[in-house]
């Protein structure tokens, strides 16, 4: 079964940046710019149909994508 847990980008200890999912602490993507790393995880969140959070460098989030198929129905 594919994971259903939030893709996170945030920054890293020591510098870069870096992807995991929510509730883990294993880095899966790691790169020393931030749009790079960014593209990674919301192609992660797009694959496994999850949200995909991004924090600024201070830690706080700064954007939220939800790929989740949460969208409102139309009418009819």
């Amino acid at each position: 079964m594919a994971d259903k847990r939030n893709v996170w980008t945030v920054p890293l200890d020591g510098g870069g940046w870096g992807n995991h999912y929510e509730g883990s602490t294993r880095i899966m993507d790691r790169g020393s710019r931030k749009a790079d790393v960014q593209k990674q995880g919301r192609e992660r969140a797009r694959e496994h149909k999850v949200e995909h959070i991004i924090q600024k460098a201070d830690g706080t989030i700064g954007e939220r994508n939800s790929y989740g198929g949460d969208s409102p129905r139309r009418p009819g």
